[in-house]
């Protein structure tokens, strides 16, 4: 555990001394789960990142330039980082040597002023469950997953749910303990065992996006850079501009492909089917609501007064103007005068 022994020694120093020491990083298996570290400056935040499912690594794949998930993204803020991936597929950070080691790092961590967590679904769990240990201040959680015992959400049916019960959930740190963090929860409230999830979060900020999903769907956001926005934001600003992400989103769920695309990702699953169904049929009444408010910005009044000003000489020309005006405010009562008696 070279991170422990280093940090231990580097308390001993004054603040100028620590930052002289700095940048360092490294790496540390810890069971089935590996850290690696990256400090640069003390001055900056400290990100914890915890890898989802999905990031099947094994043993055999570390190497020095293996990097967890999450890990290179931090560096490109330039802010430290701790990350720590899983291997194996089924893994959920219940191992009892990386709880030993969270246990004594937690300790170990006062010269950092602001510490922030991020993570999705499984990595979500983990930030949640270790953010008061961790003393976090700020966290960013997408598609929530609190806990896996049984007891507490006998609503969790995914057949994650039975593999996980190979682990202790009752022990220490096997449900959310947030502290005093604050921060951001995302997830699709169509989604039904996502939102029961979502609820225990009640101090953070929820930001919904309908059609989200859980799992698959993830891909296809990635590839509006929808997550990594997000993620730079936070850990930029520590907090999300949610009038640019509500923007955002709605761009997104507002294009057609979007939903063909999900469909398409999850055409084997029958219960992700139903759940972008519902989501589509939010959309469609979104649109809808969509369209009446921008054609209530539209200012047509210009056509009006062109159509007036040449209806004598071209009528038919001020007909069509006046019918653009129509399509475009349908309810205009002077549009629909104007035409009746030019007709």
């Amino acid at each position: 555990m070279k991170l422990l022994y280093w940090l231990d020694e580097w308390l001993t120093l004054s603040d100028d001394e620590r930052q002289a020491k700095l940048p360092t990083s490294g790496g540390d298996l810890l069971g089935d789960v590996y850290v690696k570290y990256h400090f640069v400056d003390l001055t900056k935040p400290l990100l914890f990142t915890f890898s989802p499912a999905g990031t099947d690594i094994q043993e055999r794949d570390l190497n020095e330039d293996f990097a967890p998930w999450g890990y290179h993204l931090a560096q490109k803020q330039d802010v430290n980082i701790i990350a720590f991936q899983h291997l194996g597929k089924s893994n959920w950070f219940r191992n009892r040597n990386l709880i030993f080691f969270i246990e004594q790092l937690s300790t170990l961590l006062s010269p950092f002023k602001t510490k922030l967590g991020y993570g999705l679904s499984r990595g979500g769990f983990a930030v949640g469950a270790f953010a008061k240990l961790l003393k976090l201040d700020k966290v960013l959680l997408f598609h929530p997953v609190s806990t896996k015992n049984k007891l507490i959400a006998p609503w969790d049916d995914r057949s994650s749910t039975e593999i996980a019960q190979q682990y202790d959930w009752q022990g220490d740190y096997h449900d959310l303990d947030l502290g005093d963090a604050k921060g951001y929860i995302i997830y699709d409230p169509t989604n039904r065992i996502d939102r029961q999830h979502a609820r225990r979060y009640k101090q953070l900020t929820h930001l919904r996006v309908f059609g989200m999903g859980h799992g698959t769907h993830a891909t296809y956001l990635n590839k509006f850079g929808f997550y990594k926005q997000v993620a730079v934001d936070f850990i930029r600003d520590q907090q999300i501009d949610i009038a640019q992400f509500r923007l955002q989103t709605k761009t997104l769920r507002l294009r057609e492909d979007y939903y063909k695309k999900l469909n398409k990702a999850n055409a084997k699953s029958a219960h992700r089917q139903a759940l972008l169904s519902t989501a589509h049929t939010i959309l469609i009444d979104e649109k809808a609501a969509h369209v009446k408010e921008h054609q209530a910005k539209i200012d047509i009044q210009p056509l009006i007064e062109v159509a007036i000003k040449h209806q004598d000489e071209s009528p038919n020309d001020a007909i069509k103007l006046l019918e653009v005006a129509q399509q475009l405010v349908p309810d205009d009562p002077l549009v629909e005068h104007k035409l009746r008696q030019l007709e």
